[in-house]
């Protein structure tokens, strides 16, 4: 029997780090690690393992640093299937910091929202940051009211991250829902679910997985981001695309050599 991908890591963050250290051609950090298309704007965005791994650095010392997050705090993040959300989430766990996916922000120390959820991200009490989800990363034409606007803040952040005190696997890490009910996991236990998930998927090193779900429940994590993380495979994440032809799908999927298309 192979041994999976990072048999080793404990951590969502660990399984990131296996990509980084490479060794294997499923673990190249130089490849495309992440993939994303908005086709309402056009646009296309190809993060490899290295370029991903220096957005999750600078975002967690903006958690850490800057919005005096730690280990105690739970996000919630109101954020669609993006490759910025898919950032928010391993800083989050970089630093120890709970996240909680299309969570209740009136319960949350901090909020991260996307344009569509700036109304609900206000019951927060704590930091609130907000996202403008524009092409290349862009910022807010005028920053939101009560808000950090996170394309303003995140550049000037360092490109290496190392948290206060080390974060164990059996700390808390994600909040989310599986069929209607909430789940509570520790990173070890999201890695193993996510390890779950990809055996029962099909997802092995080298894979390239397109997804077009959300992020606000465990379907949507586990096929957009935890299963091929944990895998040794790679995503393409695929947002507003439902007007697409299935000439288009098709010539997509040819182009980004996808093996395992899910939603």
């Amino acid at each position: 029997m192979t041994a999976p991908f990072a048999a080793d890591a404990r951590t969502p963050v660990e399984l990131l780090h296996a990509y980084l250290r490479g060794g294997t051609p499923a673990a190249d950090p130089s490849l495309p690690l992440v993939t994303f298309y908005d086709d309402a704007t056009g646009e296309r965005v190809e993060l490899s393992a290295r370029t991903f791994d220096n957005w999750v650095a600078k975002t967690a010392n903006l958690l850490q640093d800057e919005l005096n997050a730690g280990p105690d705090d739970r996000a919630v993040l109101l954020l669609p299937a993006h490759w910025q959300s898919a950032v928010w989430l391993l800083a989050c766990w970089s630093v120890g910091v709970t996240a909680a996916p299309a969570g209740d922000p009136a319960d949350a120390d901090l909020v991260v929202s996307g344009p569509d959820g700036l109304e609900a991200a206000q019951a927060c009490t704590g930091e609130r940051v907000a996202l403008a989800l524009r092409p290349l990363g862009g910022r807010f034409p005028q920053r939101p009211d009560g808000f950090l606007d996170y394309a303003a803040e995140v550049p000037g952040q360092g490109d290496r991250f190392a948290p206060y005190s080390p974060v164990p696997p059996d700390a808390p890490a994600l909040e989310t829902v599986v069929d209607g009910l909430p789940l509570k996991l520790t990173g070890e236990q999201t890695v193993q679910l996510a390890r779950e998930g990809a055996a029962r998927l099909g997802i092995g090193p080298g894979d390239r997985v397109l997804s077009t779900l959300g992020y606000e429940d465990w379907t949507g994590l586990e096929a957009g981001l935890l299963a091929p993380l944990a895998a040794g495979a790679s995503v393409v994440l695929c947002r507003n695309s439902d007007s697409l032809t299935a000439d288009q799908w098709e010539k997509r999927i040819d182009s980004e050599r996808v093996t395992l298309r899910l939603g």
